[in-house]
């Protein structure tokens, strides 16, 4: 029926929401760890997670491939896991991600920051100071992260359906909201239509991790967007020699689509 997407500060009980949605409706759920094991068994090294898994990207991890593979191996995670319908995820970029489906619904949940440290506290059983630093910490890395990869500011509630205050509205009721919302927005149309749509999303990665891991192609910032039966492909190659290789593979790989190239070429391009 839908896609339940999730962001949240640091001590707003955003996943403990989001599991509550989950087991109301019957969903599935995607958490950390959840999306951590789908994209460590799609290939990504797991001791790698922890440079750019929700987090501030430091100057070189953001400048080498290794960034440009965890973004492709986040996405096609979130994608694989938003196909399985009916299903809750949480953070990781994936409001941004699933944003053009219409059967997704994208909420942001945020709390008072002295409620956040005393929740926190008691987590974690440490003194206010401690649990303020992280909550410090936790914000600075999120802003990063969805700067960093998605050109975005998480405050933004542009992208949001739905945005709570934890702080006045209890955990039990806030799940009330969201399905309610789910279930008078997501209609049988908007599914069918969020459907195709994600069908589309889950061709171009497809296409985007055929070049960059199968065979091994110098594109930076390799995106591949859909519309109907045309695919356009984007980024920065090392050669013409490289962008004429990756318009064969695409020909072959889908035959009878459009195929509409918008990679340019850098000429002093050194694969870092």
């Amino acid at each position: 029926m839908a896609i339940i997407t999730i962001s949240r500060q640091l001590a707003s009980l955003g996943d403990e929401i989001g599991l509550k949605i989950s087991q109301k409706l019957g969903y599935k759920f995607f958490g950390k760890k959840e999306l951590e094991k789908r994209i460590v068994s799609l290939g990504f090294p797991a001791s790698k997670l922890s440079k750019f898994d929700e987090k501030k990207i430091g100057f070189f991890a953001g400048l080498t491939r290794i960034r440009d593979e965890y973004l492709n191996y986040l996405i096609t995670a979130i994608l694989e896991a938003a196909a399985e319908n009916n299903c809750v995820i949480v953070g990781r970029g994936s409001f941004i991600i699933l944003k053009d489906l219409e059967n997704h619904i994208s909420c942001r949940f945020i709390a008072d920051e002295q409620l956040r440290t005393e929740r926190l506290s008691r987590e974690l059983n440490c003194d206010s100071k401690c649990a303020r630093k992280k909550i410090t910490e936790s914000e600075m890395q999120q802003r990063s992260f969805h700067k960093g990869f998605f050109n975005f500011d998480v405050n933004a509630p542009e992208m949001f359906d739905l945005i709570a205050n934890t702080s006045k509205v209890d955990a039990d009721s806030i799940a009330d909201s969201v399905i309610s919302l789910t279930k008078s927005y997501v209609t049988p149309e908007r599914d069918a239509e969020g459907q195709k749509k994600l069908d589309e999303l889950l061709i171009g990665q497809r296409i985007v991790d055929i070049l960059v891991f199968i065979y091994n192609l110098n594109i930076e910032f390799l995106r591949a967007s859909m519309d109907g039966k045309k695919i356009s492909l984007h980024g920065i190659a090392d050669s013409k020699k490289t962008l004429d290789a990756a318009l064969t593979i695409v020909e072959a790989e889908l035959p009878g689509y459009e195929i509409e190239s918008h990679i340019s070429i850098a000429r002093d391009f050194n694969r870092r």
